[in-house]
């Protein structure tokens, strides 16, 4: 089963970034906004318990998510993916590490740069034309998230929450 670890933020900053999802974003009805703290691995269903107690080992670790949308950018020439910047901070890239390191199934494929995805398969053209746009408008948004999820794809590619853990440390 194909599994990853992400953090929601709020429903202000979901709902503002649906504004833009749907419609220059092809995974809109897959799943909600969310930060990537763990890309897709595949695992089976056997190794859920002992993923499930590591990740929950992490979230007693650290302290609440404090997070800032910064501004609009792009993986631009890489990819046409226009997303909301969250600011990398210490904690969100020891969170990051410790997952990787803990869940020792794949290794990243790209370095990790946090964000919240709010367009993608676009083609050249409609990058060119939406992307500077955004980037006008910008964002400047700052909240505090105190949970992560363990998600799981369905047959159909939408993701939904295997489990959430509460983050309860001091770090």
């Amino acid at each position: 089963m194909k599994l990853s670890v992400v953090a929601f933020p709020s429903k202000k900053l979901q709902d503002l970034a649906n504004t833009y999802r749907k419609r220059y974003d092809s995974h809109y009805a897959k799943i909600t906004p969310y930060i990537t703290l763990k890309e897709a691995f595949e695992a089976d269903e056997s190794q859920l318990a002992d993923i499930s107690n590591k990740i929950k080992s992490i979230a007693e670790k650290y302290g609440p998510l404090k997070i800032h949308a910064s501004k609009i950018s792009s993986f631009f020439p890489t990819t046409n993916v226009i997303y909301f910047k969250i600011e990398l901070t210490e904690q969100l890239q020891n969170i990051h590490n410790d997952l990787y390191h803990e869940i020792d199934i794949g290794k990243p494929k790209h370095v990790f740069i946090p964000h919240i995805t709010i367009g993608r398969d676009l083609t050249e053209t409609e990058h060119d034309d939406i992307y500077p746009q955004l980037r006008m408008i910008g964002i400047n948004e700052k909240e505090e998230i105190d949970r992560i999820h363990l998600i799981y794809q369905l047959e159909d590619g939408s993701w939904t929450t295997y489990e959430t853990y509460k983050l309860t440390g001091a770090l």
